[in-house]
């Protein structure tokens, strides 16, 4: 399949002239529609291939289909499906797989075990079951059998196949994918750490009861097979349910939105595969509820954190509190630190899924085209795109590209979420979203200030204590300031989205 797609490539990919170039727009639309039957060709063939091997594989699929920052968008969008085609294992392979990991059956351990999965991911399937002992219905999720007897030639496979695409195409400098497999497919092979993920994120949610945050409670964990409370609810993009249960997509939207800001901006232990598989939607009557909300955002398959630094965590929010405000000195100084190159535009847009003229003008605030990167539009004005592309990828830590993914993840479900909403709504969640990521940058470097304050001015004394507390108190106004301008304009935006569905009713 590697084969056939670089010589497709190779014989079938025109070149596209810049945009000043000499030719007609209709030569330039004929170029570009023979440039995306190539990637849709492309992205066929590979994708087949990578169903025929399963496994390992499918996660590569999946994880290209959220690299919107990068592939054209006929690669993701034919790897989307990839995301729920996944071939189950047979029940008796299964068995064994409890067998060997638990010492017992399935029928020793259940008393139901539903034969048909409720889920199947490329490395592991879910199974709806009743304990033997308890009587507690719990879901079960297996490792596939033969994955991690072919995990380490199946990573090296991958590695050889991206060197091989180099060596055609030197500006794909991809091999860094290879890298992060081998970092991350060991830790979400082993189920324990799955186990103690999502303790942990509990843990660090148990003090915001205003958030509807809700983590399966874990009952049993071995390296393949883990047990956990069995959660009742839909994936958050089904919007007849939401309906059904008379959920509003907006305030779903806002929750998932603050879960992830707190987990990047102050918890600094980061999800990174916050698909809609893994994001489920549990009806609630708020009266009971310590929330207010009527409903759980219940989040699943905790394989795959980062840790996110302090360091990291101040200097992202600075990164995007210039972003916000078109900053350009703070933009190209903080970008640099994060990414460590110089293509500074690039990086903003690739952050933001906005252009760097919206960027600079001030405009990120207050935009209300939604956030996405569309990289043969882009590619008109600079042919050489994907070089620069991949050069920041190349550069940046690995931990940035999975918070970049984890960006391009959240922004695909809240298009998913505000598709069937008016205009003027989706317009204004885009603006909401800006405004919820202001806070906790805002935040965060409160906080962060407010901890180097204390360590510049820690010595004893009248003095030291005064300067102290005079810059803390101007930093703690500065931000207050700031954050009550954003929370008294994100309110007036929700009223007016109350106002624009009431009219919608009635007329």
């Amino acid at each position: 399949a590697t084969c056939l797609v670089a010589w497709d490539y190779y014989r079938n990919f025109p070149d596209l002239p810049e945009a000043d170039g000499h030719i007609s727009a209709e030569e330039r639309k004929r170029i570009q529609e023979a440039r995306s039957a190539v990637h849709l060709r492309a992205a066929n063939v590979v994708k087949q291939a990578l169903m025929k091997n399963g496994g390992i594989y499918i996660k590569l699929g999946q994880h290209i289909s959220a690299m919107q920052y990068i592939l054209p968008a006929e690669w993701c969008s034919t790897m989307q499906s990839l995301q729920d085609q996944n071939t189950a294992s047979p029940v008796a392979e299964i068995d064994q797989v409890i067998q060997g990991d638990l010492g017992q059956s399935i029928s020793d351990l259940f008393s139901e075990f539903d034969s048909k999965p409720i889920g199947v991911a490329s490395l592991a399937q879910v199974h709806r079951a009743v304990l033997r002992e308890t009587g507690q219905e719990v879901a079960v999720k297996v490792q596939h059998p033969m994955v991690r007897t072919y995990s380490d030639i199946d990573i090296a496979t991958v590695s050889v196949m991206l060197e091989f695409v180099h060596s055609v195409f030197p500006e794909f400098q991809f091999m860094w994918l290879g890298t992060e497999m081998r970092e991350s497919l060991p830790r979400e092979l082993d189920f324990r750490t799955d186990k103690a993920n999502a303790e942990q994120v509990e843990w660090n949610f148990s003090s915001r009861a205003d958030i509807p945050l809700s983590v399966p409670r874990m009952v049993q964990a071995t390296e393949r097979v883990l047990v956990m409370e069995y959660v009742h609810g839909r994936r958050c993009d089904d919007l007849d349910f939401l309906k059904q249960h008379g959920i509003n997509p907006a305030a779903v939207s806002r929750e998932i939105g603050r879960v992830f800001a707190e987990m990047t901006f102050v918890h600094g232990f980061l999800h990174c595969d916050p698909h809609p598989g893994n994001l489920f939607v549990r009806p609630q009557n708020p009266a009971q509820t310590s929330h207010g909300h009527n409903f759980d955002l219940v989040l699943l398959d905790h394989g795959l954190y980062r840790h996110l630094s302090s360091r990291f965590r101040y200097e992202y929010a600075e990164m995007w509190y210039a972003l916000m405000r078109g900053d350009k000195d703070q933009i190209v100084f903080w970008s640099n630190k994060l990414s460590g190159t110089s293509l500074y535009r690039l990086f903003s847009t690739i952050l933001t899924g906005h252009s760097w003229e919206t960027i600079s003008e001030k405009n990120l605030t207050a935009t209300t085209t939604p956030a996405q990167f569309d990289i043969d539009f882009l590619r008109k004005d600079q042919p050489d795109l994907l070089q620069q592309i991949t050069e920041v990828l190349a550069s940046v830590p690995p931990v940035l590209r999975l918070v970049l993914k984890t960006n391009d993840l959240l922004r695909m479900v809240d298009q998913k979420l505000f598709a069937d909403q008016p205009s003027a709504v989706q317009e204004h969640a885009q603006l909401k979203s800006w405004l919820r990521t202001s806070h906790y940058c805002l935040l965060a470097i409160r906080d962060a200030r407010a901890a180097d304050i204390g360590h510049n001015y820690s010595r004893r004394g009248p003095i030291s204590a005064f300067l102290r507390v005079s810059y803390l108190l101007k930093n703690w106004l500065g931000y207050w300031v700031y954050d009550s301008a954003i929370s008294i304009y994100s309110a007036l935006l929700t009223l007016e989205d109350m106002f624009i569905r009431w009219r919608r009713i009635i007329i």
